[in-house]
């Protein structure tokens, strides 16, 4: 079988083709914009903990120590996360959390605007270069987790941007079609790289590591040994050692900007207990025994990681299942061909994949999110074999794609249902999902636009949801402004059923001080109980915010002997067994959303405070 050649003919520039994939990328740019300062992006529970670090810290008006009044989660991730959003938030000044999100989308972009670049230098093809983009803005691990306020995003940007110049660098002394084992050079063009560019490649490691943890230099140094070594034209035992001594230079310069933490902390011994022993060492060890869940540990196990990329992919898990079925016969097919009979640069991008996974399938605790940093390199690959892989690998995807796109509809049209949103809003909302459903017949109906139609029905899922959640972050979704500005430096009981998740009303109720409770662990208990304890917070704090139960409709269980100052509704994250059933999936508005209520007793100060003279309080 012939080689794979990743060159083409260039195309005009300015053809229907290259501009309908432009407006592609420019709408995933919006999608990705969409609702940034809003309470229910996709994320995790932890993004609110690195918030509460981060303002605690920042109100200290130092950078070091971290400061947190969370219970073993202060020194969970080095201090540049939290650093970064000191800055953007001004030192509390500004803080919202579109400013704390927003360094996280413009390193995501970045890494988006690398994976073209790539792509453009691999082949020569804009359109190309804007589908490899489109690809990686369309992985569901990049969507929810490249535009909060988390870590992937500017650690994935900086420990692959030395393999993206060592692409680059590649593709511009090396010819693409050069094959590993016959690539000569002219005396003009350097064979390797030198200290220099391995001093650049330690830095940029090091500000990954300064983001995440000093364990991912072991992949990311790894990936750069190795792909080196590929691009080798000879094999000789000397330049391998050179290799190895630049690449090690490399690891030592970047661990060494990561231990900087330990010089400026003025308390290292925490930084060392906390962050590398209990952080870090903690994950290679597990008390079922290494190989049990290894072999047999369901979601930790090998087995699970192997499909990480997969799973990291979200919509596109069968495109992908279809590249990693097309490349099991390619390798079958190699018995035919020497093995370097495939271009240098695809090389470097399948080191990059298989080194990341292979890595992490070590530690005890495995998951795909650990994979997230090699995930551009998953991008450029399927966009070189885009049109390679079968059709039937894209039709489940935009079955999969109708679906979400039909139920998140349902959900918007519910929420308008509870008077959650205005008209437009819903219209607006309806309009992205006829958009989307179109997108999906058309991948269905017409063959030549599977492929395209399955990518963008992907980022129609992402703006249907960013559309469909906008209303909870208008006036349904929060207290009134007024309320908000008046109601300040009060003590307030608030819910937190999960680490940090009382952080979340610094930007809902700013200026107080908050005392958590478990608010959904009240749902399950009678009603007697939950009054008991609503009365028992109310008189221990000057308000409490409190979430509807199972047995209260429009008013909480304390009234009338208790004024509301103000509601919202709130999106349930959790639910008890047969909450959801297949009688009501149907009928979000059951199960889905709730009332949030701030309730103070009658004769609290706090009441009259948040209370101007012409106005009652809320019922």
């Amino acid at each position: 079988m012939p080689a794979l050649s990743v060159n083409t003919l260039t195309p005009p520039f300015w053809t229907q083709t290259t501009l309908a994939w432009l407006t592609l990328l420019v709408v995933a740019v919006l999608v990705y914009v969409l609702g940034l300062d809003g309470q229910y992006v996709p994320t995790n529970g932890d993004e609110l903990v690195y918030t509460h670090i981060a303002r605690l810290t920042a109100a200290s008006g130092h950078w070091l120590p971290l400061v947190s009044e969370l219970d073993h989660m202060r020194n969970t991730k080095p201090p540049l996360l939290f650093w970064q959003a000191m800055v953007a938030g001004d030192w509390g000044q500004h803080w919202r959390m579109a400013a704390l999100r927003a360094p996280s989308v413009i390193y995501t972009l970045l890494t988006a605007l690398a994976v073209g670049w790539t792509l453009q230098r691999m082949t020569r093809d804009v359109r190309r270069a804007l589908l490899g983009a489109c690809i990686y803005l369309a992985f569901f691990c990049t969507f929810r987790f490249g535009r909060t306020f988390l870590t992937s995003a500017p650690e994935t940007f900086w420990l692959s941007l030395p393999v993206f110049m060592l692409l680059w660098w590649s593709l511009t002394h090396h010819p693409a079609t050069a094959r590993p084992a016959a690539v000569t050079h002219s005396g003009s063009q350097p064979t390797a790289l030198g200290w220099l560019a391995h001093a650049g490649f330690g830095l940029a490691m090091g500000l990954g590591l300064a983001y995440k943890s000093f364990a991912l230099v072991v992949p990311a140094a790894a990936t750069l040994w190795c792909a080196q070594l590929v691009m080798l034209p000879r094999w000789r035992w000397t330049d391998a050692l050179a290799i190895s001594l630049k690449v090690g230079a490399s690891a030592v310069l970047a661990v060494a900007i990561f231990s900087l933490w330990f010089v400026l902390d003025p308390d290292p011994l925490a930084v060392w207990q906390e962050f590398v022993v209990g952080e870090n060492a903690g994950k290679m060890s597990n008390s079922a025994g290494y190989w049990q869940t290894a072999l047999f540990g369901g979601g930790f196990s090998i087995w699970a990681q192997l499909l990480g990329y997969a799973q990291n992919a979200g919509l596109l898990v069968f495109v992908v299942l279809g590249l990693m079925l097309l490349g099991l016969q390619r390798l079958w097919r190699l018995k035919r061909q020497p093995l370097g009979a495939q271009p240098v640069d695809l090389w470097l991008v399948l080191i990059w994949l298989g080194v990341w996974l292979l890595v992490f399938t070590l530690p005890s605790q495995r998951s795909a999110r650990y994979l997230i940093p090699a995930m551009p390199a998953l991008a450029i690959v399927l966009a070189l074999f885009w049109q390679r892989i079968g059709r039937g690998w894209f039709m489940p995807s935009l079955l999969l794609c109708c679906l979400f796109i039909g139920y998140l509809g349902r959900i918007a049209w519910a929420e308008h249902a509870l008077g959650i949103g205005s008209s437009l809003e819903l219209g607006l909302t309806l309009a992205a999902v006829g958009v989307g459903l179109a997108l999906v017949l058309a991948g269905f109906v017409k063959p030549g636009w599977t492929r395209a139609c399955t990518l963008a029905a992907t980022l129609a899922v992402f703006a249907v949801f960013g559309l469909t959640t906008q209303p909870l972050n208008g006036p349904a979704g929060l207290y009134d402004k007024q309320l908000t500005q008046s109601l300040t430096g009060q003590h307030l009981a608030v819910p937190s059923s999960f680490n940090g998740q009382f952080e979340r009303f610094e930007f809902l109720l700013p200026g107080n001080r908050f005392t958590p409770y478990d608010g959904d662990a009240r749902n399950a208990l009678p009603a007697a109980d939950n009054k008991l304890e609503l009365q028992r917070l109310l008189a221990t704090h000057d308000a409490v915010v409190w979430l509807q139960t199972r047995d209260e409709a429009e008013h909480p269980l304390c009234a009338p002997e208790c004024s509301v100052l103000g509601s919202r509704w709130e999106v349930k994250g959790r639910h008890q067994g047969g909450e959801i059933t297949l009688a009501n999936l149907w009928y979000p508005q059951q199960w889905l959303f709730r009332r949030e209520w701030l309730v103070t007793r009658a004769t609290n100060p706090a009441h009259a405070a948040a209370t101007p003279a012409n106005q009652t309080p809320a019922k």
